[in-house]
């Protein structure tokens, strides 16, 4: 991926309130550009990405909530 499109994909996960800069590159860097696109994988899923923590996971939920959103199911 380069630079240019990886500050791209950072930038739209930007606006998650108080997300950490080695959660947003984690997103990044398993190529979710979108916060819709989280709905098809569940907590645990991101929650394996190096950088991705139990706090991010909460701030994505809460995120996701508002916009009447969530994360798969593990089933």
């Amino acid at each position: 991926m380069n630079k240019r499109r990886k500050e791209k994909i950072m930038n739209e996960f930007d606006s998650l309130k108080g997300i950490a800069k080695p959660a947003r590159r984690a997103l990044a860097g398993a190529g979710y550009e979108r916060l819709e696109q989280l709905t098809k994988v569940t907590e645990a899923e991101l929650l394996r990405l190096h950088g991705m923590g139990p706090r991010a996971i909460e701030q994505i939920r809460q995120a996701l909530a508002e916009k009447g959103l969530s994360f798969a199911s593990s089933s």
